[in-house]
């Protein structure tokens, strides 16, 4: 019997198989709400001036990939020739350009810049040149208090990590997700072991202020004895930061249309009860070496200087102009996301159009709830945060989810402060549903 069903009867059921679907909550309402006759909502967003001490993001998603791994749901291409991409960059600079000529922006430098993908690291140093040159006369940031660009290990040499530096990147984030190389080629990831050493040999040299490495529990074939290598080594490189995510298999993924095709229910990988265990013996170890475990994914070595901005500032309402294909962005309140396929994207471009093609403004309770279950994920919130910037109560507006979480061992509320212990902020994502209003709760959640 688990903790949870031991405490109480009405406990939420406990998942133990993995199946086909959405875990992660990254966004509320969910993204099924977000609708194409709301993008005038966006669009009215960016004619009104800034809100005063609000953060400006800018994200950029990159979707070129060496492979597509077998577990990735993002939007990516692995079919893009040199002039694809070129063509690309030049429909991400039109489009901030389209952006920082807009009231919204008002001058503003972005205060956080984000790389994902995709693979950002998958661009040249030429390519990246060109693309960042382009963006920071469009919106500096030369001021931004955090740079973060995304990696996958195989992709680095010593001279585009040297180029990544000079760009100004703060954060560096290596999707490493397993150190066997058995591991990694079943489930379809590019890079071997031996390339992960390599890059992060390089990275260190380069003295980027922090270096994060990036794991997945629960991966296909994965045992227990290779997890426990894995937080070795992990812990034997000494990164800045550890961020990891337990394995979800949403329906878009290459696992997902195996199993589809075979008939089955249940995806190839561990059990959610064994993915919890996992991420809680790393966090264990990861403690003993000296990190502070800062949210439900990640571990930080130093917290006093060691920190994920890009995340915190997002999570707290800030705006965020979003670049490329299937981008999510979020402006003065409204949602959006960009046109989902590549050839759609860059012909809205070519045509002086807006890519935008869903989006949301959702009510003032829908942004309570918003900020509210995305800072649980940090394990703690206080409560006048939220008193004063919305003038309500959580203790009140919650009263039934936080008794619940609290008779179910989960957590509660003490001094002020919602908190979750470890058991709770090992399976957030799933709570987070008693939070929803009740029309979004068996909604899909992408």
């Amino acid at each position: 019997m688990t903790t949870s069903e031991a405490l109480s009867p009405a406990a939420p059921p406990i998942e133990r198989q993995t199946t086909a679907g959405n875990y992660f909550v990254s966004n509320y309402p969910p993204f099924s709400f977000w609708k194409p006759e709301f993008v005038p909502e966006a669009r009215a967003a960016l004619q009104r001036p800034p809100a005063a001490g609000t953060p400006l993001g800018v994200y950029l998603h990159i979707p070129f990939c060496r492979k597509r791994c077998h577990f990735c749901y993002f939007k990516v291409y692995t079919d893009k020739d040199s002039a694809a991409i070129g063509g690309y960059i030049d429909a991400a600079l039109q489009e901030l350009a389209l952006y920082a000529s807009q009231p919204m922006i008002g001058g503003r430098k972005a205060n956080f810049v984000y790389f994902g993908g995709g693979t950002p690291s998958y661009l040249s140093a030429d390519q990246l040149r060109r693309l960042t040159d382009g963006m920071k006369r469009l919106i500096p940031w030369d001021e931004a208090a955090e740079v973060t660009f995304e990696c996958e290990p195989g992709t680095l040499t010593s001279h585009k990590l040297k180029a990544i530096r000079d760009l100004g990147v703060t954060r560096l984030s290596l999707g490493v997700e397993n150190f066997d190389d058995h591991i990694l080629e079943i489930n379809g990831r590019a890079h071997h072991s031996k390339e992960i050493a390599r890059a992060y040999e390089y990275a260190r040299e380069l003295a980027f202020p922090q270096i994060n490495i990036d794991l997945i529990a629960g991966m296909v074939e994965e045992t227990e004895a290779n997890w426990r290598e894995c937080v070795r080594k992990v812990i034997a490189m000494s990164p800045d930061s550890v961020t990891i995510y337990q394995m979800e298999i949403p329906y878009n993924t290459t696992i997902y249309k195996e199993m589809k095709a075979a008939g089955k229910l249940v995806a190839p990988v561990a059990d959610w009860e064994t993915k919890r265990a996992w991420v809680a013996e790393a966090f264990a170890e990861l403690e003993s070496a000296g990190y502070t475990v800062g949210s439900a994914y990640t571990a930080v070595k130093n917290k006093e200087k060691t920190r994920f901005l890009y995340r915190d500032r997002l999570w707290a309402g800030a705006d965020l102009v979003s670049l490329g294909v299937a981008s999510f962005g979020h402006l003065q309140g409204t949602h959006y996301q960009n046109h989902h396929d590549f050839e759609p994207y860059v012909n809205a471009i070519k045509a002086g159009q807006w890519p935008m093609h869903r989006a949301l403004t959702p009510t003032a309770d829908e942004r309570l709830i918003r900020e509210f279950i995305l800072q649980l994920k940090l394990g703690q919130t206080r409560c006048d945060y939220f008193l004063e910037k919305f003038g309500v109560d959580v203790r009140q507006r919650f009263a039934q989810p936080l008794r619940l979480l609290g008779d179910w061992g989960f957590g509660g509320v003490e001094d002020g402060v919602v908190r979750l212990n470890r058991d709770g902020l090992l399976q957030v994502d799933r709570l987070l549903h008693e939070f929803f209003l009740p029309e979004h709760k068996n909604a899909r959640y992408a």
